[in-house]
């Protein structure tokens, strides 16, 4: 299959304000494309477009959850900056508590943007990306494969990922439309150490890891590099590697492991 040009080509990029998103948005100007920065804080996503001087960048404030927040952002990319080629669904929140501590209006507001976000903004998008010959990117993470202690919400949102675009996949590889989940293990974002809480609150607790974090900058060139090869899967990092494999073929052996390592997870 030949390679995906994109010079010339326009990426959307949700949650673009900081972390993975901004650098994925300085890895796509890199690669020649223009870029829109989508993020509910505003500030933020204009600051990474500052910092984007190889293409145009557009800076646009969107709520993922909110479906006419996320049509008029798109319509808004369509007027400045041009149709929409390739859309990243990164936009993500985490949480941090054991289910029976969790209130339930936690899991909602995981799975509004996790995963309705990127269903808001895909079909806001698909038409055009069909159009174009575009493509689809999905960041989801180890817990779209495998159990995660602590994070029940979360992992709900990104199985719920891997089932919807995979399937989506499926429906429009006749159109020539790439579909990407790209699946990260520990990568070095603010992200990591302010997570909500089973309150709701936001809380500095960090995050236990396993392993070696990768840079957001190095997993971000990594995505680039899978987006212009037209995979249909990228999982980052060898615990992301290791997990997959021994979630498969030993889950229990694989739940104990993860259970050791991540126990402080479920400190108060």
């Amino acid at each position: 299959m030949a390679k995906r040009r994109l010079e010339g080509k326009n990426v959307v990029i949700t949650g673009g304000g900081g972390g993975l998103g901004a650098a994925l948005g300085q890895e796509f100007a890199y690669a020649g494309a223009g870029v829109a920065l989508l993020d509910i804080d505003y500030e933020n996503a204009v600051l990474a477009a500052d910092r984007i001087t190889q293409r145009p960048a557009l800076a646009i404030e969107c709520d993922v959850t909110d479906r006419e927040s996320c049509r008029a952002a798109i319509a808004r990319v369509h007027d400045e900056l041009g149709p929409t080629d390739i859309l990243v669904n990164n936009a993500g929140l985490s949480h941090r508590s054991a289910f029976v501590d969790t209130d339930v209006a936690v899991l909602h507001r995981i799975m509004d943007i996790n995963f309705w976000g990127a269903v808001n903004c895909t079909k806001e998008t698909l038409p055009r990306i069909i159009e174009r010959r575009g493509a689809i990117v999905v960041i989801s993470s180890t817990a779209g494969y495998a159990p995660l202690l602590g994070r029940t919400g979360y992992a709900a949102s990104k199985h719920a990922l891997h089932g919807l675009f995979g399937t989506l996949r499926s429906e429009v590889a006749d159109k020539h439309v790439d579909v990407l989940i790209a699946a990260p293990s520990f990568i070095d974002t603010p992200l990591r150490n302010h997570t909500v809480g089973g309150d709701g609150e936001i809380t500095d607790h960090p995050q236990s890891r396993v392993g070696k974090m990768m840079s957001a900058e190095d997993a971000a060139e990594r995505i680039v590099w899978a987006v212009e090869r037209r995979r249909s899967s990228l999982i980052l990092g060898n615990v992301g590697r290791l997990t997959r494999v021994l979630n498969a073929v030993a889950p229990s052996v694989y739940e104990r492991m993860m259970t050791r390592s991540l126990r402080s997870e479920l400190d108060r």
